[in-house]
């Protein structure tokens, strides 16, 4: 199979040996679209992103990026007319706020609107409004095409279907996921091939991160005081990392002045 814009990435992914090559996408994705947003080519600067962005706000993950980032006019400028927006759009839902009535007090963890209770005005733009983020938003759509050309290249290129065999396996969110596609997109024979090479995969890996956190721990046994280390050094933040995806040691990311 020729080479083309997404295949390139997730045949670098695979070869990189991480202990998950969607994980290795995701940052990719991410830090491609923390430099649009904020990096040297202004993109705020643009009213049709600036639109975008006041419209969709951002995430408390992403709201920490963007801070550390680096560009803190740009993430300044962006919160401005972010918060102009904020400023209309909730003056305008107090203009019609009625607080419902009948309701009783419940305890906190508690509290469920009653059947057929409609929501609280003032908590429904709440959610709303913290409810999307321009970046995850922007690279989840990239992401999901790396995901079907993921099936597209097993079913097709014999190379990368030896890279995936050979690969480290994946964390478990982005395990559920190829489970998920691979159940939808894959012909019953593909189905049947795919699922024999993934689950013995993670199965054989997560002993392996298993068997590491187990000597990363007993280490820490003044008895096992100058023992090697062996695969274990980093255990911890690859186990962080196969159970819940990402680089939990990953230093910021800043931009590149």
């Amino acid at each position: 199979m020729k080479e083309k814009i997404y295949t390139i990435p997730l045949n670098d992914a695979f070869k990189a040996g991480d202990e998950c090559a969607f994980c290795f996408i995701e940052r990719k994705l991410e830090e491609q679209t923390m430099d649009f947003v904020l990096g040297a080519g202004a993109s705020y600067m643009e009213d049709d992103v600036r639109a975008e962005t006041d419209e969709m706000g951002f995430c408390k993950v992403h709201y920490k990026k963007m801070y550390e980032y680096g560009n803190r006019l740009g993430a300044g400028l962006i919160m401005k007319t972010h918060f102009q927006k904020l400023c209309k759009d909730l003056d305008e839902a107090a203009g019609h706020f009625v607080p419902g009535k009948g309701s009783r007090r419940l305890p906190f963890k508690k509290m469920k609107a009653p059947s057929g209770a409609g929501e609280n005005q003032m908590a429904a733009w709440a959610k709303k409004v913290t409810g999307t983020c321009y970046i995850c938003d922007h690279y989840r759509d990239a992401y999901g095409r790396y995901i079907e050309t993921f099936f597209d290249m097993f079913r097709k290129n014999g190379e990368f279907k030896e890279l995936f065999k050979n690969s480290k396996g994946f964390c478990i969110p982005h395990f559920a996921d190829l489970a998920e596609a691979g159940e939808r997109l894959l012909s019953d024979k593909d189905k049947k091939e795919f699922f024999e090479i993934l689950i013995p995969m993670m199965q054989e890996n997560l002993h392996r991160i298993y068997e590491d956190l187990d000597w990363f721990c007993d280490k820490f046994d003044y008895r096992n005081k100058d023992a090697d280390w062996k695969t274990s050094k980093d255990a911890l933040q690859r186990g962080m990392q196969k159970a819940g995806g990402g680089y939990p040691a990953d230093p910021p990311y800043v931009m590149n002045r």
